[in-house]
C-alpha cells in the first residue's frame, strides 16, 4: 500500500539527512525496490489534445520497462482517499478545465500533501482555475501560446533524473506555453525556453518550462512539453517523462528545492546547475552541497547561469575544492568573454572532498552571470555552491504599482476623535456591535492613533507587498485632511507612499478638484511619502471616486502635466481630460466587465489603467435591509479570481497598476486588514477562517499574504 511505502521513504530520507549525505544526490536510474502503481488521468472539460492516446500508450510502455503498472482513467470518481492510497503517483495528462469537484480536489490535495506524487504534462497547467491550491500544486497556470514551432530549451539541472540525459541545449518542436506567473521562486527549474529562439514568448526572457518541487510531504513534477503526438515517440522526451514519474513516485531521489528568485538580498546556486558551458561536467561528491560539484575544469573552460543577473551584485563567494593545480575564477557579465567584474584565486585544498570558501568583491555589471576558469595544465579545481551578494534595495516599501485604498475615518471616544466615528454605522453600538460583518483584529480603533493602529497598519501594508496606500480624502479642512500629515509620517517610517482618493465631498466640482490637487501638492508635495510615479514623469496620483457625477472635466487639463487623475469607470467615452481609469467596484472584478476594452483604450491613449480587485463584498450590518448584491470570499477563491482577471491580458487589459478595494473599508466587508478570529460572540460576525486553507490566528493575515503572492506575480509579469 502507498502509505506504508511512503513511511519507508520518509524514514529513508531522515536516515540520509542524519548521515550527512553519505551518498551522492545524483539519482540512480533504478526504479523502486518494489513494483508500484501510477494513475494516469486525462479528463478534459475544455480543449482536448489528440496526443492523449499516444501519451497514455507511452507511459504504459515506460511502466512495463521500469517496474510500474499504469491505470488510465477519465473518471474523476477515482479521486477518493482510499483509491489514491493505492498509487505512488498521479499523472494529469493534458487535462483541461474544471475536472474535479470539491471532494475530489480535497482527496488529491490530501494525497500529495501526505506523501504522494503528482505529475503534470502540458495542459495540466490549463486546469482547475477556480481551485487556488491547484496552482501551487502544478506550479503555474497556462496563459497563452503561439503557433507550434521549433525552439531551443536550456537545461538548468544536469542531475535530476528527468534531465540528466540532456545536453546543455535541446532544440525541438512543440507548442510553447506562456504562464500567468513565473514559478521560479517557488519551484526547482529543470528546463527553460530561450525566447530568442522562437516567436511568441511572453515571459520577459525568464521562461521555465519544466520544473519540480516538494509539496509538503509529497512531490510534484511538471513539464510544458507534450502537445504533439510525435513528442511521445521521442526517446529524449520519454526519458524526461520517465524521470519525472520516478521522482514523483519516490522511486528515485532528486533535489527539487526552490531555484530561488533573483533579489536584492543575494542569490545562490549549485555551480553544477549551469545553463550553458564549455568543457565542464557535473562531478558526484558526497561531501558537496546537493551531492555534486561543477568539475572536470580545465584552463579556458566556462559555465553560464542565465537566471542569475549580475546587476547590483557587489561580491562573489564560492565553496571550492582542489586536488589539482588550482587556478582562478573569473566573474564575467553577459558572456564568457564579457566584462570582468572580479576574480578570485583557488589554491589546492588537498582533496576533491576537502572544501574551503573563497570570495571577492565585484564591480558593477549587467547581464547574466558567467564564470570563466584559468590556470595551469590538467584539472584545476571544483566549484560547489556559490552566491552573489547584492546591494540593498533603494526602497524599503513594496511594489509602487499595487495600491491599497485606505480609510482614515474611524474614531473612538477615548482616542483623538473623541467620539465613535463610522463604527456605529447601521445603528450599532460599539465596541462589541459594529456596522461591519467582520471584526477588526485591532478592535474598533481610532485612525488618529498614529503610534498604535496606524503604525500597525503600515507594518501590515508592508507585509502585503503593496507599496502605496490611496488615502480617502474628503476635502480641505476635513477630518481626514487633518490626519493626513501624521498618517504620511507613519507611512514614511515603513517605506510606504501615499496617493489620494478624492471623495465626493459636498460642493465638489472639476475646478475644486484642480484646486485640491494644488493644495495637496503645496502642503505635502515635499513629504518623503508623497507618491510620484517615476514611469510617468514623476507625477502624483489622484483617484476620483464617482467621477461620473460630474459631466465636464475639462478643468483637469490644467494639471495633466503634473498629476495623474483617474476616472472611476470603464466607459471610455467618459474619460476625456483624465490621465487614467480605475474601477473600485469590489464585485465587478469577479467578471471584469469592460476591463479589456478599458485597458486597451488606456494603452492606446497613453493613460494609466488601474483595475480594482477585492477579496469580497458584504455590507449587511452597515446597511440593514440593503438589496445591493454581495460577493462571498469563498475562502480566497473570489480574490484569486479577481487577480487572475486583472493579470490576464485577454481579460484585464494589461494593467499599469492594480488597485485593491480595500485595505480597511470594514463597512463593505472588502478589507484585507486582519479580521479577528475570535470576535465578540452573539453578533454574527464572519471571520477569515478557512482562507487559503488557514485556520484560527493564522487565517487573520491570510489576505495580506495572498496580496503579497499576487503582487509578486504582477511584478514578475511586468519584468
Amino acid at each position: 500500500m502507498r502509505r506504508s511505502r511512503i513511511r519507508r521513504l520518509v524514514c529513508a530520507a531522515a536516515l540520509a539527512l542524519g548521515a550527512a549525505l553519505l551518498s551522492p544526490a545524483a539519482p540512480s536510474a533504478a526504479a523502486a525496490a518494489d513494483p508500484y502503481q501510477v494513475l494516469v488521468f486525462s479528463k478534459t472539460a475544455g480543449f482536448r489534445h489528440d496526443s492523449i492516446p499516444a501519451g497514455i500508450s507511452a507511459i504504459q510502455q515506460l511502466g512495463a520497462a521500469n517496474d510500474f503498472t499504469v491505470t488510465a482513467t477519465e473518471d474523476a470518481a477515482a479521486f477518493t482517499p482510499q483509491n489514491l492510497a493505492t498509487y505512488e503517483a498521479v499523472v494529469f495528462l493534458s487535462t483541461t478545465g474544471d475536472v474535479l469537484n470539491d471532494s475530489q480536489q480535497n482527496a488529491l490535495k490530501g494525497y500529495v500533501d501526505g506523501g504522494g506524487g503528482f505529475v503534470g504534462v502540458h495542459a495540466a497547467a490549463d486546469t482547475e482555475y477556480d481551485w487556488p491550491e491547484y496552482e501551487d500544486l502544478v506550479g503555474a497556470w497556462f496563459q497563452s501560446h503561439p503557433a507550434i514551432q521549433e525552439a531551443r530549451l536550456t537545461t538548468e539541472d544536469h542531475v535530476h533524473p528527468a534531465t540528466v540525459h540532456l545536453d546543455d541545449t535541446w532544440t525541438r518542436t512543440d507548442e510553447w506555453y506562456n504562464y500567468r506567473s513565473n514559478p521560479r521562486g517557488d519551484v526547482h527549474v529543470l528546463q527553460s525556453l530561450d525566447e530568442s529562439s522562437y516567436s511568441g514568448g511572453e515571459m520577459a526572457g525568464d521562461h521555465p518550462i519544466t520544473w519540480c518541487h516538494e509539496q509538503q510531504n509529497g512531490r510534484s513534477f511538471y513539464t510544458g512539453l507534450g502537445h504533439t503526438i510525435e513528442s511521445f515517440a521521442d526517446p529524449d522526451f520519454r526519458q524526461l517523462l520517465l524521470g519525472g514519474i520516478q521522482y514523483a513516485a519516490g522511486a528515485v531521489e532528486a533535489d527539487c528545492s526552490s531555484t530561488g528568485d533573483p533579489g536584492p538580498g543575494g542569490d545562490s546556486a549549485e555551480a553544477e546547475a549551469y545553463t550553458s558551458s564549455s568543457g565542464v561536467q557535473t562531478a558526484p561528491h558526497a561531501a558537496a552541497s546537493g551531492g555534486a560539484t561543477l568539475g572536470y575544469i580545465d584552463h579556458g573552460d566556462w559555465a553560464g547561469y542565465a537566471s542569475l543577473d549580475t546587476a547590483g551584485a557587489t561580491a562573489f563567494t564560492a565553496r571550492v575544492s582542489s586536488a589539482g593545480a588550482g587556478g582562478t575564477i573569473e566573474v564575467r557579465a553577459g558572456s564568457a568573454s564579457g566584462p570582468l567584474l572580479g576574480s578570485v584565486e583557488v589554491t589546492p585544498t588537498g582533496g576533491w572532498d576537502t572544501f574551503t570558501e573563497v570570495t571577492t568583491t565585484l564591480t558593477a555589471g549587467t547581464g547574466p552571470l558567467y564564470l570563466r576558469f584559468t590556470g595551469g595544465a590538467g584539472a584545476l579545481f571544483d566549484v560547489d555552491r556559490f552566491a552573489l551578494t547584492r546591494a540593498p534595495a533603494t526602497e524599503d516599501g513594496g511594489s509602487s504599482d499595487v495600491h491599497l485604498f485606505y480609510y482614515p475615518w474611524y474614531g473612538t471616544p477615548e482616542g483623538p476623535a473623541g467620539s465613535w466615528r463610522h463604527w456605529q454605522q447601521g445603528g450599532h453600538t460599539p465596541p462589541a456591535s459594529l456596522g461591519a460583518d467582520l471584526y477588526p483584529k485591532l478592535g474598533p480603533y481610532d485612525s488618529g492613533d498614529i503610534a498604535g493602529a496606524v503604525d500597525q497598519h503600515m507594518e501590515w501594508v508592508n507585509r502585503s507587498g503593496a507599496g502605496v496606500i490611496v488615502y480617502s480624502w474628503w476635502g480641505q479642512g476635513s477630518y481626514e485632511d487633518g490626519l493626513a500629515g501624521d498618517v504620511m509620517d507613519a507611512a514614511a517610517r515603513h517605506g510606504i507612499e501615499v496617493a489620494w482618493h478624492i471623495e465626493p465631498y459636498t460642493g465638489r466640482t472639476a475646478a475644486s478638484v484642480v484646486d485640491d490637487i494644488a493644495y495637496l501638492e503645496g502642503k505635502f508635495g515635499g513629504h518623503p511619502a508623497f507618491y510620484r510615479d517615476a514611469a510617468h514623469g514623476d507625477r502624483n496620483a489622484y483617484y476620483v471616486f464617482e467621477s461620473l457625477r460630474i459631466q465636464d472635466w475639462s478643468a483637469l487639463d490644467a494639471v495633466k502635466d503634473t498629476a495623474i487623475v483617474l476616472a472611476q469607470t470603464t466607459d471610455t467615452t467618459k474619460v476625456a481630460h483624465f490621465g487614467g481609469i480605475y474601477t473600485y467596484d469590489g464585485i465587478a472584478g469577479a467578471t471584469a466587465p469592460g476591463w479589456k476594452q478599458a485597458g486597451d483604450y488606456a494603452k492606446a491613449n497613453g493613460l494609466v489603467w488601474a483595475p480594482s480587485v477585492a477579496p469580497g463584498y458584504i455590507d449587511d450590518r452597515a446597511v440593514p435591509g440593503n438589496t445591493t448584491p454581495t460577493l462571498g470570499r469563498a475562502d480566497g477563491a473570489s480574490y484569486d479570481r479577481q487577480w487572475n482577471n486583472a493579470l490576464d491580458p485577454a481579460i484585464g487589459g494589461d494593467p499599469t497598476w492594480v488597485s485593491v478595494t480595500s485595505f480597511n473599508e470594514w463597512h463593505e466587508g472588502s478589507s484585507i486588514e486582519p479580521a479577528a478570529s475570535d470576535p465578540p460572540q452573539g453578533h454574527g460576525y464572519e471571520t477569515f477562517e478557512g482562507a487559503y486553507g488557514k485556520t484560527g490566528a493564522a487565517a487573520e493575515t491570510a489576505y495580506l499574504d495572498r496580496t503579497a503572492y499576487w503582487t509578486d506575480r504582477f511584478e514578475q509579469r511586468r519584468g
